[in-house]
């Protein structure tokens, strides 16, 4: 191969990434999950930065036995530190609909002639043969156009996992992750959630539902035989996004 030919294709396998090799090493076997760690020690990992209220002294009440927000006499039972787990509610079921449609179109035309310029008109059939004076610059355009687009999308997810306390933030909301992974024969369900929530949302069982989880990600989806199957190959994803027609 010609190192022409060379420094065309290279790019072309640098921008399949570690994707296609981790794929590779799996040929023959199902998809390798992931060991379980540390979600802070994930490259993508960041701490998260919050909007604070200015910070307000915790009442006291000496011998008292009760403690602020507890929901038990002796011990409240929800999450509320780095590491705790709690459970978390999934229940989504949307769907949408969405059309639209446009037409546009436009017409003109143009015509210039030069009737008389200081005499000089009579000249202009004998410089350019043929041409008239009265008619030097005529011309038309004709402008169509229309687009349709319709979107329909119909989602229901519906279960439950545990999330640990990545964070606390100054004013006591929590950070949450929550990371399950499910391998059905040689297809990798994964689901990621990660979001804020107000300790006082905790329910007593320690539990709490995804419409209560602010700055909510949830990802779902997988790798495997299926998957692979319904997605375009990467050269032609790189053809879709560079070609211009």
């Amino acid at each position: 191969m010609r190192r022409r030919d060379l420094m065309l294709v290279l790019p072309a396998f640098l921008l399949a990434g570690c994707g296609q090799l981790t794929r590779l090493s799996e040929v023959g076997q199902p998809p390798a999950m992931t060991p379980t760690a540390n979600p802070t020690l994930d490259p993508a990992w960041r701490p998260v930065t919050m909007p604070m209220p200015n910070p307000q002294p915790a009442p006291t009440e000496p011998a008292s036995l009760w403690r602020s927000g507890s929901r038990a006499f002796f011990k409240d039972t929800r999450a509320s530190r780095v590491g705790d787990i709690l459970t978390i509610i999934v229940t989504m079921n949307d769907s949408g609909t969405l059309k639209n449609a446009t037409t546009a179109s436009s017409n003109g035309s143009e015509s210039m002639g030069i009737p008389n310029l200081f005499g000089l008109e009579n000249a202009i059939p004998t410089m350019l043969s043929g041409v008239s004076s009265s008619a030097l610059v005529n011309t038309n355009s004709t402008g169509a156009s229309g687009g349709t687009g319709q979107i329909q999308r119909s989602e229901a997810v519906t279960l439950n996992l545990a999330g640990v306390v990545t964070q606390v933030l100054p004013n006591g909301n929590l950070v949450i992750v929550a990371h399950d992974e499910v391998r059905v024969n040689s297809e990798l369900l994964v689901l990621t959630l990660s979001g804020v929530v107000r300790p006082e949302d905790i329910t007593s069982e320690n539990t709490i539902n995804d419409d209560q989880i602010a700055e909510e990600r949830v990802s779902y989806g997988g790798r495997g035989q299926l998957t692979d199957v319904q997605t375009p190959r990467w050269g032609q994803q790189l053809l879709n996004i560079l070609l211009p027609f």
